[in-house]
């Protein structure tokens, strides 16, 4: 679907191109913003790369495990049939961490792996109140640390990519209280 969506984005911007008379221009601009593309893929891969190891270096020291005992119980209060499942409460927590790192890449898999096991434990095709606050969570994320959004603005130039940070635990915060809210608030008018 994706490429798709791209072939059509790419034939209406050469049939604007052509309209506005500034086809000569467009093949130079198309290569400055591939060759831009690509020099802020290759810096965002080596922050990921880093913050992917130090979550990885927390995991194995013990780190993530004591993040987790910390989270349980918020955890619990808000997923409380998952609480009783290790596996699923060890897929929650270790999304939530990777969210406060910053790590969306890394917080995806084990947010999928969490909803699977989820479905698997209450069984159905329909997504449950649990799995839908989740998804919020998820989609909002607590950030403490914003590692893939300091590491963009740090490609782009940025003297001080961290100096965003308490915009962002403002808005994080407000935003997963928002979804939260707006989620039960929605579940107790559906329900």
């Amino acid at each position: 679907m994706m490429g798709f969506i791209w072939i059509i984005l790419l034939i209406l911007s050469l049939l604007a191109g052509i309209g506005s008379h500034r086809l000569p221009e467009l093949t130079p601009a198309a290569w400055e913003g591939g060759k831009q593309a690509v020099e802020i893929c290759l810096s965002l891969a080596g922050s990921l790369c880093l913050w992917s190891g130090v979550a990885k270096l927390m995991e194995r020291s013990g780190i993530t495990d004591f993040l987790g005992k910390l989270l349980r119980p918020l955890l619990g209060r808000l997923f409380p049939s998952c609480a009783e499942d290790s596996l699923t409460l060890g897929h929650l927590t270790a999304n939530v961490s990777a969210n406060l790192l910053g790590l969306g890449n890394a917080a995806t898999p084990m947010g999928i792996a969490a909803v699977k096991r989820m479905q698997a434990l209450h069984g159905g095709s329909e997504a449950s109140d649990e799995m839908c606050r989740l998804i919020v969570l998820n989609t909002a994320s607590i950030q403490l640390l914003p590692t893939t959004v300091a590491a963009l603005r740090s490609a782009c130039g940025s003297v001080a990519p961290f100096a965003i940070l308490p915009g962002v635990w403002v808005s994080s915060l407000c935003s997963v209280c928002i979804g939260l809210l707006a989620a039960e608030l929605l579940r107790r008018f559906y329900a």
